[in-house]
């Protein structure tokens, strides 16, 4: 804020100027106290709230723009503390469905951009953030993965301490526990460098417990969006941890949380969040409206719902002094509801502007385009062929013992031992026993690099599916019954640049090209729902069933969830922290 405009505020609230916008006499939530204030007015200079109260003679003129709010409520405009923006879509197509229900700010993670386009990657993508209608945050990559190989391109120390001095860069992004307690030497560094900032830390406690959580929270972390009970949450709070409850894309662990409510804590601490959100989710049902509009159809007191969606995430990332509640000073980022059940906004607006009016946009997000380099991170020009698919043995025991991949849930896996046939020197695919071929192709150098596994639990009966969305490295991961179809799916996502693939007997059933990077895509944002919707309905045509069997084959690389995972190099022991062969 510069002199003229602090100078404007404080003669708005004298009086001896006139607001730009007034929201006049409506029900204001006041998220500071919990009370909501009646009749109240909010009048808005520039950019930001000049003044609040029951009286606006003084600061509205003939020029100022007035909402008549009677019988309606004024609430803050939503945060979103922890998502992932990189997914399918670019900002802009994202946002042209994400502004309309209220949300006027966004903090995301940037680490899908930053495996396969690095520091400069980063950078882009920040810049595909500015000048949009709302606001948009990141927090720079840790970048915890289990290939070696991907750590050994990983962003450096100075690239996150040059990162940390940005206004538009939060913190440090979530950092798995494990590498803490681990005390890994380069995570630490950049723990050190973000405290120097005066930053914060996001954390991801999945499967951490006891010692381990104290370990991990005595390290410097602010928060965790991983719980999935109310007594996880109470865990995790009692140690002075934010704690985010997912309700998006990955997980929806709202309903089970809500249990909390009844326990007569205190939850200032708590905090809704989508930790990613599909393409269909946000076009089809909204964003964070759609969010807490669910905690108070849950039974949360709609005062503490909008609390959790705002105040307490401004308070989480120390932006409290610029947004999180209408006061003055702050900027005027606001929502007009019918009442406080119904979560629908009539009016939205950001940064003193009207960015909505009845679920119609009134300002367009910005568009931006990528360079040629962010669009060619494919760059391994290997044709492959059955043969890559492979699993040759060179053993005088038949049958031997192998590791698998097991699927237990849509995310969770574990390692299994099982004896297997050598048919001529292979290891081959039996349907029967639902175990199929598993690969993972790093596409970011030309220097193949690959490993061949068997997994069990997808029960593909035909086909392969394939995708450059794999968590956490720069890899194609593949499943399939049959290794024609495998090299066939490979190819086509070399060929496309990244994407998504499903194919059967050769040919190419569905497909989603994201070629910035292996993760987004050019295409409108309702192109991505449909083809993300035709590659489900092939997946399961293939066997697969999971409700979403992208996301499935993708987490299969990460270490951000149990136990037994794969990469370029081989299997991947989270349990033991360990890279391990095909062969017992």
């Amino acid at each position: 804020m510069n002199l003229r405009e602090l100078n404007s505020l404080i003669k708005v609230a004298m009086g001896e100027e006139k607001a730009d916008l007034v929201l006049q006499n409506g029900s204001l939530v006041n998220v500071y106290t919990g009370e909501i204030l009646e009749e109240h007015s909010v009048a808005v200079k520039g950019e930001r709230i000049a003044w609040v109260g029951k009286d606006d003679r003084n600061v509205t003129g003939p020029e100022t723009n007035v909402i008549d709010c009677t019988g309606k409520f004024i609430i803050p405009g939503f945060i979103d503390g922890h998502t992932h923006l990189i997914l399918f879509y670019q900002a802009d197509q994202f946002l042209r469905y994400a502004m309309r229900g209220g949300t006027t700010t966004i903090i995301t993670e940037l680490m899908e951009i930053s495996f396969p386009l690095g520091y400069q990657g980063i950078l882009e993508y920040l810049e595909s953030l500015k000048n949009q209608p709302i606001k948009i945050f990141g927090v720079a990559p840790p970048m915890v993965t289990n290939s070696l190989r991907t750590r050994s391109r990983a962003i450096n120390l100075d690239q996150i301490a040059e990162l940390l001095k940005r206004d538009d860069i939060l913190g440090l992004g979530e950092t798995y526990w494990s590498a803490v307690i681990e005390r890994d030497e380069k995570i630490l560094e950049f723990f050190v460098e973000t405290f120097k900032a005066g930053k914060i830390i996001a954390g991801h406690t999945a499967g951490a417990r006891g010692n381990r959580l104290t370990a991990y929270a005595a390290g410097g972390v602010r928060s965790c969006h991983e719980p999935i009970t109310a007594a996880d949450v109470l865990e995790r709070l009692r140690l002075g941890l934010y704690v985010l409850i997912r309700e998006g894309g990955i997980r929806k662990e709202l309903a089970e949380i809500s249990k909390i409510k009844d326990l007569q804590l205190d939850l200032r601490q708590l905090i809704l969040s989508t930790d990613s959100i599909t393409p269909e989710q946000v076009v089809e049902e909204g964003y964070m409206e759609a969010v807490v509009q669910k905690a108070v159809d849950l039974g949360f007191d709609p005062v503490c719902a909008i609390q959790m969606a705002t105040l307490n995430v401004a308070k989480y990332w120390n932006l409290d002094h610029l947004i999180g509640g209408i006061a003055p000073s702050k900027y005027a980022d606001i929502i007009i509801l019918p009442d406080l059940y119904n979560i629908k906004a009539e009016y939205v607006i950001s940064n003193g502007k009207v960015l909505s009016k009845e679920g119609k946009l009134l300002l367009e997000p910005s568009k931006y385009t990528f360079p040629a380099w962010a669009h060619k991170s494919m760059r391994l020009t290997k044709n492959f062929g059955p043969e890559d698919f492979e699993i040759n043995v060179k053993s005088n025991s038949d049958p031997v013992r192998i590791r698998v991949i097991e699927q237990i849930t849509e995310l969770v896996t574990k390692e299994t031992i099982l004896e297997v046939p050598v048919l001529e020197g292979k290891i081959k695919v039996d349907l029967d026993k639902d175990l199929i071929k598993i690969a993972a192709v790093d596409f970011l150098d030309d220097q193949l690099k690959m490993f061949v596994g068997l997994i069990k639990g997808f029960r593909m009966k035909k086909g392969a599916f394939a995708s450059s969305m794999a968590w956490d490295l720069t890899n194609i991961v593949v499943i399939g019954a049959d290794e024609k179809d495998m090299a066939v799916a490979v190819n086509r996502v070399l060929e496309l640049q990244g994407g998504i693939v499903v194919c059967s007997n050769g040919k190419i059933l569905a497909e989603l090209p994201m070629s910035i990077g292996g993760y987004m895509s050019n295409l409108p944002i309702e192109e991505i729902v449909q083809n993300l919707k035709d590659i489900q309905k092939e997946a399961s045509g293939l066997g697969i069933p999971f409700p979403d069997a992208e996301l499935s084959l993708n987490t299969l690389t990460t270490s951000a969830i149990p136990f037994f995972r794969i990469c370029e190099e081989g299997f991947y022991d989270l349990k033991n922290n360990r890279l391990v062969g095909l062969l017992v």
